[in-house]
């Protein structure tokens, strides 16, 4: 766990004499940086598929696509930065977080607090006007789990990694709802398949990053024992879990065999490392696993996208 009054101190004084120095250049690279902007893409472009999964022939508009892009890049910045601000502590006791914005000061807690507030609210705001209430208060919701919800159960318990599914599992379902104004079995499909998938995803990293997150009090992996039989186990389960939920689409005729060719094919790419895990518990097979995990969403989706089409 964080150490009460070693890291703060030090954060306080540099934020308000570094980050006043620089250049408006370099002070957006901050910002991209608290925003976390590489990963909100790939966030968006699950979004971007889903809305391209439900928007009828003919009534594709690139006003809306860039809409929904320039909206979910808000509200994934701005989860992004309120993390941050909840956990600076627990990001300087952490390698790979040792370098984020607020832990070197670059910028200060008050500015990540206005510029995400700033940014969640316009997002909202953007998803409520262009598309309606629903997609509006769906894209809230999401920033709200995964702040107020996710972010603090990670100190107390690994089931903040499904409580952070949710949201998680948001963005093709509500680009799917932008697309057609109304919730229904197509976009709860997309919800359940990129739900299921982030139990395998999120452990197999959990199990690479496990040392770096004990430094900061997290446990993340299922298991209380860390990385033992029965989390190896469990991970091996849920990447099982995978490939029928990946089938749904094709199950209820929202997709052809194409695409659920694709997703078993994309599953067991999954399987096989999750397997390798379960036998050796080594992190060279969750690492593997953990790769295969990144393939498997966007090929997937994409699968469905051009099999609608």
């Amino acid at each position: 766990m964080c150490i009460p009054g070693v890291l703060e101190p030090i954060h306080v004084s540099r934020s308000t004499s570094y980050s006043a120095t620089l250049r408006p250049v370099s002070l957006f690279r901050e910002y991209a940086v608290l925003f976390k902007l590489r990963l909100a893409s790939l966030v968006v472009v699950s979004a971007v598929l889903g809305y391209l999964m439900g928007v009828a022939p003919g009534m594709f508009s690139w006003a809306g696509m860039l809409g929904l892009v320039l909206a979910g890049t808000l509200l994934t910045g701005a989860s992004n930065a309120l993390n941050q601000v909840l956990e600076v502590r627990e990001d300087g006791l952490m390698k790979r977080t040792s370098d984020r914005p607020l832990v070197r000061g670059s910028l200060s807690t008050n500015q990540a607090i206005v510029a995400a507030f700033a940014a969640g609210g316009a997002g909202t705001l953007l998803l409520w006007l262009q598309f309606g209430a629903l997609t509006g208060i769906l894209g809230f919701m999401s920033l709200f789990m995964y702040v107020a919800l996710y972010t603090p159960l990670k100190k107390h318990s690994s089931w903040a990694v499904f409580v952070g599914a949710f949201p998680g599992a948001f963005p093709p379902m509500l680009g799917y709802v932008a697309a057609t104004g109304e919730f229904g079995l197509g976009p709860g499909l997309l919800f359940a398949m990129q739900f299921m998938w982030q139990f395998p995803h999120f452990w197999a990293i959990a199990w690479v990053l496990d040392e770096d997150y004990r430094r900061a009090g997290y446990k993340l992996l299922p298991s209380g024992g860390g990385r033992d039989v029965r989390s190896a186990f469990l991970i091996l389960l849920y990447a099982l879990f995978v490939i029928p939920v990946g089938m749904l689409p094709w199950v209820f005729g929202f997709v052809g065999p194409w695409a659920m060719g694709v997703s078993v094919l994309a599953g067991l790419v999954m399987l096989v490392p999750a397997f390798r895990l379960f036998f050796s518990r080594d992190e060279r097979h969750a690492r593997q696993l953990m790769f295969a995990s990144f393939l498997y969403l966007p090929v997937v989706q994409i699968a469905y996208v051009l099999d609608r089409l």
